[in-house]
């Protein structure tokens, strides 16, 4: 389709670019874009413009719509997203069970659904959903994202703990069945992604923290996700940030460690489970031991100010299921991260957007790396409706 890829700067490539640019601009200006604004906003003229729509429009990535409000002369006719054919497909993959999604390009969810399956035939159940997908949906689909805990280079599995699983070439699996480019993603990097896509110009770095079973962040600038040369940015839970007497045992075998003290598990008790619901949460976290819930907070805040200081970052987000803790631990966390000296500046620290589901992240990320397009806030919101 639009390879992302450019290579050398030749005039295939130039003109990828220009596709990429013209598609870009009608994803953020649904149902207004016209060619002439093509034309304007990338100093391409009207004839070139003209020929990069008729592209587009036949590789059924958009569609002409009304025309537009006079301006004097003939009026022009706008362009929309075409999203009757192509789809994204998001699988996020959990110990349990994985969630199935196929997103239109304008962000609506054609469908949903749950396979669930035990640690000894998951690879089997995953292999035979996704076939299912690929002989219900052949020929429609654009690209995969696929979403799961651990750390992956995009290609492979590199390391998941909670999926058993090491150095597992998926994308490559799974692309075999459906015909289609696969993109792995970490599930924390995916909520990361979808949080700064809420924006309409992302700027500045942000970092994002999850607090649930585990513990993991991810950092963005302007939007787009900074993995690190190694693909393991972001692993923090097992940072060291609690000591001496105070520092608990760690299922890591060290002591310490930030998860020891601000995972779910450390903060509401055994009981929790990343498998349980809001209202469950809620209900454990009315419950829970308030020095628990302190020692948390500390524990998160000084990770939070030894890399806010670092990178400067335009907000810190909390994500995953703490966002049920509700405002009292956002203030004592709040509170910790209070930076008395002179120079400083306190960062903000807010919950994740409750309208953000996991699945949003995972498809535009897909979605960019198969266009190399981004979806506006609000096509983000409608890959976020969906249950999952």
């Amino acid at each position: 389709m639009l390879s992302t890829d450019d290579g050398f700067d030749t005039q295939a490539s130039v003109r990828r670019a220009n596709l990429r640019r013209a598609l870009q601009l009608v994803f953020r200006n649904p149902g207004t874009q016209t060619r002439a604004g093509i034309a304007r906003a990338t100093g391409l003229t009207a004839a070139t413009a003209s020929s990069l729509v008729a592209e587009l429009i036949e590789n059924r990535l958009i569609i002409e719509g009304e025309q537009a409000a006079s301006t004097g002369g003939k009026r022009a006719t706008t362009l929309s997203v075409d999203a009757s054919h192509h789809l994204i497909l998001v699988l996020v993959i959990q110990p349990r069970h994985v969630d199935i999604a196929l997103v239109a390009l304008d962000g609506t969810e054609v469908d949903i659904r749950r396979v669930s399956y035990s640690v000894e035939n998951r690879d089997l159940a995953l292999d035979e959903a996704v076939s299912a997908v690929a002989e219900e949906f052949r020929g429609r689909l654009l690209a995969a994202g696929v979403q799961l805990p651990g750390t992956t280079d995009g290609r492979s599995v590199l390391e998941s703990v909670q999926l058993k699983w090491e150095d597992v070439p998926l994308a490559e699996r799974f692309e075999r069945v459906l015909g289609a480019p696969v993109l792995l993603i970490n599930d924390v990097d995916a909520e990361a992604i979808a949080e700064a896509g809420m924006e309409e110009s992302p700027s500045g770095y942000r970092l994002f923290i999850h607090l649930g079973g585990g513990v993991g962040a991810a950092v963005t600038l302007d939007g787009e996700l900074a993995p690190g040369p190694r693909d393991r940015a972001g692993e923090i839970g097992h940072v060291q940030v609690v000591f001496a007497e105070a520092a608990r045992a760690c299922r890591c075998g060290q002591r310490g460690c930030l998860e020891s003290a601000a995972a779910l598990g450390a903060m509401l008790g055994e009981e929790f489970s990343d498998a349980m619901d809001a209202p469950e949460i809620r209900e454990l976290a009315a419950q829970a031991d308030e020095e628990h819930l302190d020692e948390g907070a500390r524990a998160l805040a000084r990770a939070v100010k030894l890399i806010g200081a670092l990178l400067d970052p335009i907000e810190v987000v909390i994500g995953g299921p703490a966002t049920q803790l509700g405002p009292r631990f956002l203030d004592r966390v709040r509170r910790e991260t209070e930076y008395p000296a002179r120079g400083t500046a306190q960062v903000p620290v807010r919950y994740a957007d409750p309208r953000v589901s996991l699945a949003a992240g995972a498809a535009q990320a897909a979605l960019t790396a198969a266009l190399g397009v981004r979806w506006n806030p609000e096509q983000l919101r409608a890959a976020s409706a969906s249950s999952l």
